[in-house]
């Protein structure tokens, strides 16, 4: 099923219900009637079907209109984050070749700057009605949906990677693959018909994209925030009656830490993704909302769902089994290994996720080398590393990219976050290898210190819990420990290792200057 199809169906169903929350709420055959506009505006403007239109937007009810209208003509959404600089929303927009370009009033000077350097593109803004912009447009078009046949195995979006490697690379998203990916996450996520979520993950980011099309797959209300905000976000969980949410784990962090998360007594199911949740916060989130159920969904921008971890209360960090329209095996690790490689039981292994389940894209956007490297015989291998427990779940050891070699051994950072990340000393935590004469690799603790804490002090804390408290072998102890202000991440929240390892950080202390005073 394509899907204007199905917000036209849930609208016919539910004219009434309200699709939309917060400030400008609309019902679903408001919704559905306003898209039509949209999508007729967007003809208008000469795109036609199959052409891309970029959207370079911050977010909330208008990106997600203009996403939908963009379904209901046939074109192809090209959501771009707002955070990029110019030189990487000029390489996306290039490479993308859209027929039109759509930005907002906290875009228009990016664009302006990024644009300017490419080949002329149609370009319209999106605003308020009463300036001149692709809204105003959409209000003098005739009610009633384009005259055109959408099939569902047209590309529906094109997501750019977040470029955490590299630059970014396009992942086109047929119809099938979305719908199924959002009844996938509705059945696997504990979201329910006509649940009330909140839209605050970016809609150039699948996740924010899985959010809003579950919703409209269950009827339920979308709540949009634009910028997220801890305490307007519990705002909205409390006056719109939120039922569910599905963030990355620095969200809840951030929820957490307002001390106002006992407020949020309506929100009975969690999920989350884009990283690994650290024990401490998966208990913390358990014990202030005792949730009906606790998901961690494990996946990708071009598979969406690789394992889903069903109870995160009874196996904390555990990725779990396949989905129900996944197909996973763990084989041999080395980035040349074929599919059938498997490697035996308890051993650790790379993951490889069958391309033949609907939620799947068939390869990358004019990237044949990005292809060649990710995809081998019909099995995609997103360069995660995990190991199957007796049960058959999954645990994720980390990145193939992120293993760090020290004195001949493999570590992996993710071991080492987990038992660090509870000492008191610590606000948060990423462990790196850096380039070390004796040892190769030296593991490394990058962290933000506590409320109240010396960076000094913090490191002297944490250096002493680490020896008496972490229960970490000798070989696994980070060697130094740098407090920084901040973890670098992406604009969804991916923390950027490499960002750190290739020494693009301030030290506010550092161990190993400490060490050699």
């Amino acid at each position: 099923m394509d899907l204007g199809t199905v917000l036209r169906w849930t609208a016919e169903r539910h004219p009434r219900r309200r699709a939309v929350g917060g400030k400008s709420p609309m019902t679903y055959a408001e919704w559905d009637a306003h898209t039509d506009r949209l999508a007729r505006a967007l003809a208008a403007l000469g795109v036609r079907p199959g052409e891309r239109v970029v959207l370079s937007l911050a977010g909330g009810e208008p990106l997600a209109s203009l996403h939908l209208a963009a379904q209901k003509l046939g074109a192809v959404s090209v959501p771009l984050s707002f955070r990029f600089a110019p030189p990487e929303l000029a390489y996306c927009v290039a490479d993308a070749e859209p027929a039109l370009v759509i930005t907002d009033a906290s875009t228009a000077a990016l664009a302006d700057e990024a644009l300017a350097e490419l080949p002329p593109v149609s370009r319209i803004a999106s605003g308020t009605p009463h300036e001149d912009t692709i809204e105003r447009l959409a209000l003098r078009q005739p009610s009633g949906s384009p005259d055109v046949r959408v099939s569902d195995q047209d590309i529906s979006v094109m997501l750019y990677t977040s470029g955490t490697t590299g630059k970014p690379k396009g992942v086109p998203r047929t119809h099938s693959a979305e719908h199924h990916a959002a009844i996938a996450h509705l059945i696997q996520s504990g979201q329910s018909r006509f649940d009330a979520t909140l839209g605050v993950m970016p809609l150039f980011h699948t996740m924010g994209l899985r959010t809003l099309l579950a919703t409209l797959v269950g009827a339920g209300t979308w709540v949009p925030q634009v910028k997220f905000d801890a305490d307007e976000a519990l705002d909205l969980i409390t006056a719109e009656g939120i039922g569910s949410l599905y963030l990355v784990p620095t969200i809840y962090w951030s929820l957490v830490r307002t001390g106002r998360l006992a407020e949020a007594r309506t929100v009975r199911k969690l999920a989350y993704a884009g990283s690994s949740m650290t024990p401490a916060l998966a208990e913390q989130l358990a014990g202030a909302l005792a949730p009906e159920s606790f998901v961690n969904h494990f996946g990708s921008t071009e598979i969406y769902t690789f394992t889903i971890g069903p109870d995160v209360v009874a196996k904390p960090g555990s990725a779990g089994r396949a989905g129900i329209f996944s197909r996973v095996r763990l084989v041999d690790p080395d980035p040349a290994a074929p599919p059938d490689a498997e490697v035996g039981p308890g051993e650790q292994g790379q993951i490889a996720v069958s391309m033949a389940g609907p939620e799947a894209f068939a390869g990358y956007w004019h990237r044949p080398d990005a292809d060649a490297k990710s995809i081998r015989d019909g099995w995609y291998f997103p360069g995660d590393l995990a190991i199957a427990d007796e049960d058959g779940d999954l645990w994720v050891a980390g990145r193939v990219d992120d293993m760090i070699n020290s004195g001949g051994e493999n570590i992996y950072p993710e071991e080492i976050e987990d038992a660090l990340i509870r000492c008191a000393a610590v606000r948060e935590l990423v462990v790196v290898g850096m380039a070390d004469d004796r040892w190769g690799q030296a593991a490394t603790a990058f962290f933000v210190p506590g409320e109240g804490m010396t960076p000094e002090h913090a490191t002297e804390v944490l250096e002493a819990f680490v020896r008496e408290q972490s229960g970490l072998p000798s070989l696994k102890r980070p060697k130094r420990f740098v407090a920084v202000e901040a973890i670098p991440k992406s604009g969804v929240g991916k923390i950027l290792r490499r960002e750190l390892s290739s020494g693009n950080y301030r030290a506010l202390s550092d161990s190993a200057a400490e060490a050699g005073r």
